[in-house]
């Protein structure tokens, strides 16, 4: 077995990270007027500086921003698109003290366009500190929210009938196109490496999440097919060379989840219909469910099994994550396997409830058992 020269890497991670407090308090001191946009900016600059470094000295060959230009891992993305609104999610406190996300209500309110390059800026700056390392193999990643999140949150109702009266095809159409110029743009700064993030097909696989996609005229067994033919579209847009990935979230808001569920309903959709290069699935815990929907997986695409929480800072086994990475193995080939944390440490500004140490820590240890897994 050896190593992958293309991602995704035998050792790779989601994308994002603890923010650190000097980006915190500076958010908020531009919240409040004390500092400039750009000096917000140049903040955000030594920041992304350093945590590129980090992810260099574990070992990692992906390399992201740890998106510490967002509050929110989809909204800040998705509401720089023509056509589209979101408002800021609600923060729930429950019963028990913990605190839950409501998920941001999106409207599409005119036509999906790609008003303007949204990644190119910060991928520029992002490549310019991996370049600037001189450590070889290193290869600068791009998260993206998944175009799903446009229809699923909140279903037609959602969706301007006056822009448009039928969704198939012009609204899919229009939305694979925006995300297309975005794919070119980032291609056009050299970008090799865009991963959507989709929580969606997750949610799919979750009986409530299910019910309430009835309850707003959705089908949840023939969405899971809508969607493929909807990820298609975009895919049919992607620039020669590049690889995208989609990861697959159940809910990532300080350490807690939002849905559960087996991956079965919609395995088939995803790993078989969809023309992505790759998928990081969820695998960190029993509300995963079992590694048999992988069974769908064809040749030539790659699974990263994302074995290792982020929730919390208590360390794996390294012996239990070979087990595990073995039972995987039993439904899709071991070079068609790779090992990663199975989300990122901080989805929206506030991060999980993990020590900065308990980062690093984890991801040695998906670095070290990729490399003794397959060499």
């Amino acid at each position: 077995m050896t190593t992958r020269s293309t991602p995704p890497f035998r050792a790779d991670h989601v994308g994002s990270f603890l923010r650190p407090k000097v980006l915190l308090d500076a958010r908020e001191q531009r919240d409040r007027g004390e500092i400039t946009a750009e000096q917000l900016r140049e903040v955000e600059d030594r920041a992304i500086a350093e945590i590129v470094k980090f992810q260099q000295d574990v070992g990692l060959q992906s390399i992201t921003d740890g998106e510490f230009r967002r509050t929110y891992f989809h909204i800040d993305f998705l509401e720089q698109l023509g056509g589209v609104q979101c408002d800021a999610p609600v923060t729930i406190r429950k019963p028990d003290g913990s605190e839950e996300l409501a998920p941001p209500v999106m409207r599409v309110t005119g036509k999906v366009r790609h008003a303007k390059d949204i990644q190119r800026a910060d991928f520029e700056y992002l490549k310019s500190q991996v370049d600037k390392s001189g450590i070889p193999g290193c290869t600068p990643k791009v998260t993206i929210p998944s175009p799903t999140m446009l229809h699923f949150r909140g279903g037609r109702a959602g969706i301007s009938r006056e822009a448009y009266p039928e969704l198939d095809p012009d609204f899919y159409d229009d939305v694979a196109r925006a995300y297309g110029d975005e794919l070119r743009s980032l291609a056009a700064a050299g970008c090799t490496y865009v991963q959507m993030d989709d929580t969606n097909m997750a949610y799919l696989c979750d009986e409530r999440m299910r019910e309430a996609a009835r309850q707003r005229g959705d089908d949840p067994n023939e969405l899971p097919h809508r969607y493929a033919t909807f990820i298609n579209k975009v895919v049919a847009h992607k620039p020669e060379g590049m690889t995208l990935a989609m990861h697959l979230c159940r809910g990532n808001f300080k350490s807690t989840h939002a849905a559960a569920g087996n991956y079965e309903p919609v395995a088939e959709a995803l790993l078989s219909e969809m023309h992505l290069d790759a998928y990081f699935m969820e695998y960190d815990d029993d509300r995963s469910g079992d590694f048999r929907p992988l069974r769908f997986l064809p040749k030539g695409k790659i699974v990263v099994l994302g074995l290792v929480t982020t929730k919390f800072g208590e360390l794996e086994s390294k012996d239990t994550l070979k087990r595990r990475i073995d039972e995987a193995a039993r439904y899709a080939p071991l070079e068609q396997l790779c090992l990663s944390p199975q989300c990122g440490f901080s989805s929206t500004v506030h991060g999980n409830n993990i020590a900065v140490e308990a980062q690093r820590r984890k991801l040695a240890l998906v670095v070290e058992t990729a490399r003794e897994v397959w060499g």
